[in-house]
């Protein structure tokens, strides 16, 4: 069985609606159109699954808790850890765990570090439904979302510049 097609059978039995798995799927497009042309090593297979399986949380949740629900759901399928921590650390530009502890969240940093979580947190922020976004339009979601002085402005600023140093085209 193909890998899309398995995984898209998981999001169905974790109750994903088709809007999500549409989502997942053109996310995982765009994380890997990005990747494609990085000058850094990075696993398209491992970057594919964690970006198809990012949002399976939601279905159980759609608040914000959806990306740990994500997690728990893909440590007990059985995924690797590398897998797990792509799902628990794409969202937004990440959390801190000050900003976790704060939002009523178990205290840890949800912080993309490897260039896998990386570029599957930065391909979500540019992806709105199936909607691919300039970076510009997705800095101005977040402003309006969170005001213009959040922390995460500055990791999303610092993902678009790690993306662009990685990128073989820079």
């Amino acid at each position: 069985m193909k890998l899309k097609t398995h995984l898209q059978k998981l999001l169905t039995q974790h109750n994903c609606s088709k809007s999500v798995i549409r989502h997942s799927a053109a996310v995982a497009d765009r994380a890997l159109e990005i990747a494609k042309n990085f000058s850094v090593p990075i696993d398209a297979t491992l970057v594919f699954t964690g970006a198809m399986l990012h949002d399976i949380g939601r279905g159980e949740t759609h608040g914000l808790e959806h990306f740990i629900s994500s997690a728990r759901i893909v440590r007990k399928e059985g995924f690797s850890e590398d897998v797990a921590r792509i799902v628990e650390r794409h969202i937004g530009a990440g959390i801190t765990a000050e900003e976790a502890g704060a939002l009523g969240l178990p205290p840890q940093d949800y912080i993309a570090e490897t260039p896998e979580e990386i570029v599957v947190s930065y391909a979500d922020n540019l992806t709105s439904g199936t909607k691919r976004l300039t970076f510009d339009e997705a800095r101005t979601r977040f402003v309006k979302r969170l005001g213009s002085s959040h922390p995460a402005l500055s990791r999303l600023d610092a993902q678009h510049r790690q993306i662009h140093g990685w990128s073989k085209k820079s």
